[in-house]
């Protein structure tokens, strides 16, 4: 099976996601939410194509990571591929956490991101609003997006938030002024 990327694999990511994480980075997306931060990946022909094996093959390769975050893009749009991924990183012993546009709610009406969701553990879901943007969420870009625990969500029927990602978090800066300037 193929997968379309919009760039190779990307280890030791921070930011996309709880731990230590490699991203994929899914091309094809029509959500198009202004003020999008990977307006590159919305093309469905663009990027590149490459075989899961081959993806499979270079997480396997991989040290120090907890887990995989799918990204984009929407992986949404590419269930069955990120499916197969997201089995075997979860075979590997990965965490899977998964970005998209769409909201949990209606990704239940489609039986192929059911099956997908099945193997993904937190997902982040709904549109950039830029009117919601924040720096102060963790891991979102919005406020109206959601962290989802996936595999409760499933069992109870409905959306179970992940508790310390809900809501803002406040950010203080201390700026510290030198006592003295050396040129």
């Amino acid at each position: 099976m193929e997968i379309r990327l919009a760039s190779g694999l990307q280890p030791d990511s921070i930011v996309d996601g709880e731990g230590i994480r490699t991203v994929i980075w899914t091309q094809g997306c029509s959500h198009n939410c202004p003020g999008c931060h990977n307006p590159g990946t919305h093309d469905f022909k663009g990027g590149f194509t490459v075989s899961t094996a081959e993806v499979m093959n270079e997480l396997a390769g991989l040290k120090g990571q907890q887990g995989i975050t799918f990204s984009g893009g929407d992986p949404l749009f590419q269930p069955e591929a990120c499916l197969e991924i997201a089995k075997f990183a979860q075979k590997q012993g990965l965490d899977v956490w998964c970005y998209t546009g769409f909201t949990f709610e209606t990704l239940l009406k489609s039986e192929k991101c059911v099956q997908f969701l099945k193997y993904v553990d937190v997902l982040v879901d709904g549109p950039f609003i830029i009117a919601e943007k924040s720096l102060n969420v963790d891991f979102r870009g919005s406020r109206n997006q959601r962290i989802i625990d996936v595999p409760a969500s499933l069992a109870r029927k409905q959306v179970v938030l992940i508790p310390k990602y809900v809501g803002e978090r406040e950010v203080r800066v201390n700026i510290v002024k030198p006592k003295h300037i050396y040129v």
